[in-house]
């Protein structure tokens, strides 16, 4: 879809990364742009460096891993901009460890967030996307949605879960509303702060191949690779929506992938095409 004035867009993990670098560039190209994040006293910073520049924004503080408060922040956008045009579920968080040492809460924050807080946007968002007719989802993932690497499983099965979601919706939405689209964004390497969220015992039990892992999850390889910043990401997400592209990975490899898929081939080569 084309990205024009009068359009509203709403992100989710907006105070800070490719959350606030999209509502920039949603905000640059004309668009009303609803910021939602936790951190309420960086989102009250980024919406007034918008709107300093020139832009109209709306800050909705909104813990994506509760429904009810997803809902809320639908209802304010309505409210206040009386329609809704791109969804962007990009709020996301790391937890460190080996797998069999991750506790049950740090699972429960990673999915919460990462793959409920998906789930919810597009609970909450979609059904007006259809309703209208038109529109677009973004879903944040990673290259480690599409690669495998240690140390980071609750980062992985999220991430990997937000890629088969985001490709059943966009079949869905084939049949029911052809004019909706769907983007889901890994990204490599990008100059976010989602590690020095994250959660786990890594100055006590996380060696440094793991704190690797933890990184090398936005390349999707240890090889390693130029950290781009995050107004680039948001470049290339904005030119796919604007394509209808159902992948992009800002800055991404694909030798962890080729790798990945490369093992799923060979054990399976033995099954009829």
């Amino acid at each position: 879809m084309q990205l024009t004035r009068g359009q509203v867009a709403v992100v989710t993990g907006a105070a800070s990364g490719i959350g606030l670098a999209m509502a920039e560039s949603f905000a640059e190209k004309g668009l009303d742009v609803v910021l939602a994040d936790i951190d309420e006293a960086h989102l009250s910073q980024a919406v007034a460096r918008i709107v300093d520049a020139g832009g109209s924004a709306l800050a909705v503080r909104t813990d994506v891993r509760s429904a009810e408060q997803v809902n809320e922040l639908a209802v304010a956008t309505l409210d206040h901009f009386g329609r809704v045009d791109i969804v962007a579920n990009n709020a996301g968080v790391v937890a460190l460890g080996f797998t069999w040492e991750v506790e049950d809460s740090q699972w429960d924050w990673v999915l919460g967030v990462n793959l409920r807080g998906v789930i919810h946007g597009i609970r909450a968002f979609v059904p007006h996307l259809i309703s209208q007719g038109s529109g677009h989802v973004v879903n944040t993932a990673s290259m480690a949605g599409i690669s495998v690497m240690p140390g980071i499983a609750p980062y992985l099965a999220s991430k990997h879960a937000v890629v088969a979601l985001s490709e059943g919706l966009a079949a869905e939405l084939a049949q029911a509303a052809p004019g909706v689209g769907v983007t889901v964004v890994c990204p490599g390497m990008v100059d976010t702060n989602i590690l020095s969220s994250g959660r786990g015992d890594a100055a006590n039990r996380t060696t440094p191949s793991l704190a690797e892992s933890a990184a090398s999850a936005q390349t999707g390889n240890v090889s390693g690779a130029g950290v781009i910043s995050p107004r680039e990401a948001a470049a290339e997400i904005l030119a796919a929506i604007e394509s209808n592209r159902l992948h992009v990975a800002p800055n991404g490899s694909l030798e962890g992938v080729t790798s990945w898929v490369g093992r799923i081939l060979g054990d399976l080569e033995g099954l009829k095409p």
